[in-house]
């Protein structure tokens, strides 16, 4: 994996984001949404998102990966009282996401995470392609629960459609 691979999937992750917090800021949707069974709400969901690529970033910057940061505190729902508060927090990690990636070599992104305590550990890599798939997982359930809802759709979310419109461009 290279490093204009990550950006690429982190671009994808982000313009998925959008549509979802699009779809979601509409004035008929329900904010901050019930919990479908086995799921969180629509905004319990996009501040979980949130949450876990602000603090996996945290874990991946910093000197000993092995523990979060002892400063990581949970962003909870309750913290974001509508869409635009999300989107405004959500907006200022993806700048720190963005700067820190442009700055990792593909040599970073092959070497050793060291976020496992034994063993070799995986490569950096696999835990950035963790995020995006988790952030895909998360994202595609608020998606799903933005469709329940009348004409609450966001659309088409998967990766070619994303290169379709990146390449419309």
């Amino acid at each position: 994996m290279q490093s204009h691979d990550i950006a690429l999937l982190f671009d994808h992750l982000y313009w998925v984001r959008d549509k979802i917090l699009a779809a979601a800021d509409e004035p008929h949707m329900d904010w901050p949404g019930d919990a479908p069974v086995g799921l969180r709400g629509l905004r319990a969901t996009l501040v979980h998102e949130l949450d876990v690529e602000w603090s996996w970033r945290r874990r991946l910057q910093a000197a000993d990966r092995t523990d979060f940061p002892k400063d990581d505190a949970e962003l909870m729902p309750e913290q974001f009282d509508d869409v635009a508060a999300v989107r405004a927090r959500w907006l200022e990690d993806e700048a720190e996401m963005r700067a820190w990636l442009e700055r990792l070599t593909d040599e970073d992104l092959a070497g050793a995470c060291g976020v496992e305590r034994r063993g070799g550990g995986h490569p950096l890599w696999f835990h950035l392609l963790h995020v995006y798939s988790h952030g895909m997982q998360q994202l595609s359930d608020a998606a799903w629960m933005l469709s329940s809802q009348d004409g609450g759709s966001p659309g088409e979310i998967d990766f070619l459609e994303f290169a379709e419109v990146r390449q419309a461009r």
